[in-house]
């Protein structure tokens, strides 16, 4: 690329990071190949390669903005396909430790699509650009690198039915979007590089969801009910209808540190009873359930510090959740792809190959902040293990007093929202406007 364009990139996984990798790529090579083992092409359900994609997703405010300036018009065709977008605070129900957050106009654009339909809209997209090319159906078996092993020259691939010996796919540029499963640590190692020193927060969550028809309307307008899972009332839930039919409903179930919600319907509806509000065990004790409930498991949220390497392959880079996996129930991992999307953009403008140091660093300063609130949110259940800092600590109780005061200040409730969204730093939270609030507010009884 010294001329300032590539020939061929290659992205290792059809993942949203990787749907958005080869959207930016698209503009500096002259072909981009995604491989994927899945099949892609025409699929608009649930994908083996998404094992989460079954349950509740989020998309945050500013990945809304991202994916609407990669692809305008975005929300248009969302709707189109049966997504009711609305506003992320007035039109949501955000509840934490049974009690609502003052809904207000936020301002911030809401589209609560599934994951099958937001992920097949954004690969229609992509699909339709001209030098992409979708290449389904393959594994991933490894790197191919000059005799040195100081350059990444390609990828080898294969079939993933054996119908055909592997085949190596030269690039330029390689490109791991693989998400957790990434072994990206083991093929630097197998080159004689170091693994990149890795941060576990171990949570062992679980969501299980369920699709019902409801005889009644338990929204009255919102777009969803969610009762955020906090310490003081661990087990949460994300409650909104879904495109399909009239009275469909997707609920998906959390708890944390072994806390699962059963996959057994009694146990199931059980749960639901257990949670801080009553809405939603009221909405589906009577309901049609239209499948068996269905668990996903996530131990820990991983970040793998690749910023630190000293020494890195030139032609490689890392994406998504390849680098850092949140605890999904903050609904962050897909904005910080699309955050990151942008790096990669920055730094494909300068005109050279980028720099893979320099991309890392870039790209970690994206990851502190959505890190720093998640992380440092786990950490308030006292079962989960980990160094809380003074810091942590501090952060963590005024969190909890801004979040009692917000049930009857909507400042503080979009105040809190736009930090959620990923729209403003952790910090913003601590203004003097936003403290004195949190100290008059927090008094207030329920």
């Amino acid at each position: 690329m010294a001329d300032g364009a590539g020939t061929r990139a290659v992205v290792l996984g059809g993942s949203m990071a990787g749907l958005l990798a080869a959207r930016v790529l698209s503009e500096r090579f002259t072909e981009v190949l995604l491989v994927d083992r899945d099949r892609l092409t025409g699929v608009t359900t649930y994908r083996p390669g998404v094992p989460h994609g079954r349950h509740a997703h989020g998309l945050v405010a500013r990945g809304h903005q991202i994916l609407e300036e990669h692809f305008p018009r975005l929300t248009e065709d969302l709707v189109a396909a049966g997504v009711r977008p609305g506003d992320f605070n007035g039109d949501i129900r955000w509840l934490f430790n049974g009690r609502r957050i003052a809904p207000s106009h936020s301002g911030l654009g809401c589209v609560p699509a599934t994951r099958p339909v937001l992920e097949n809209q954004v690969r229609l997209r992509v699909q339709a650009i001209p030098n992409v090319r979708f290449v389904e159906g393959h594994d991933v078996l490894g790197l191919e690198t000059t005799a040195d092993r100081t350059r990444v020259t390609g990828a080898r691939v294969q079939r993933h039915d054996g119908s055909a010996p592997p085949e190596t796919l030269g690039a330029d540029l390689v490109l791991d979007t693989t998400g957790r499963g990434s072994r990206t640590p083991l093929w630097l190692e197998e080159l004689g590089y170091g693994r990149p020193e890795e941060e576990r927060i171990k949570i062992d969550l679980a969501y299980t969801t369920r699709h019902y028809r409801l005889r009644t309307d338990p929204f009255g307008g919102d777009l969803a009910i969610i009762p955020a899972a906090t310490p003081r009332a661990p087990r949460g839930a994300f409650f909104f209808p879904i495109s399909g039919g009239e009275g469909l409903v997707e609920l998906s179930l959390t708890g944390i540190l072994g806390d699962h919600p059963p996959t057994d319907p009694d146990g199931f509806l059980d749960f639901a009873r257990s949670l801080p509000i009553p809405d939603i065990h009221e909405s589906i004790k009577d309901a049609e359930p239209l499948d068996d409930p269905v668990t996903f498991k996530y131990p820990a949220s991983v970040r793998r510090h690749y910023e630190r390497l000293t020494d890195f392959p030139s032609g490689l880079l890392v994406m998504g959740d390849a680098v850092c996996t949140f605890n999904p129930v903050y609904a962050q991992g897909m904005t910080v792809s699309a955050l990151e999307s942008l790096v990669l953009r920055r730094h494909l403008e300068q005109g050279n190959e980028p720099d893979a140091k320099a991309f890392f660093r870039d790209v970690s300063r994206e990851i502190d902040s959505p890190w720093e609130l998640a992380a440092g949110s786990d950490l308030g259940y006292p079962g989960v293990r980990g160094r809380r800092s003074a810091k942590v600590r501090f952060v963590n109780a005024y969190v909890a007093r801004l979040q009692d005061a917000a049930v009857n200040d909507p400042t503080l409730a979009n105040a809190f929202i736009r930090v959620a969204g990923l729209i403003d730093q952790p910090a913003s939270l601590m203004l003097p406007r936003h403290v004195v609030r949190v100290l008059r507010g927090s008094r207030r009884p329920p």
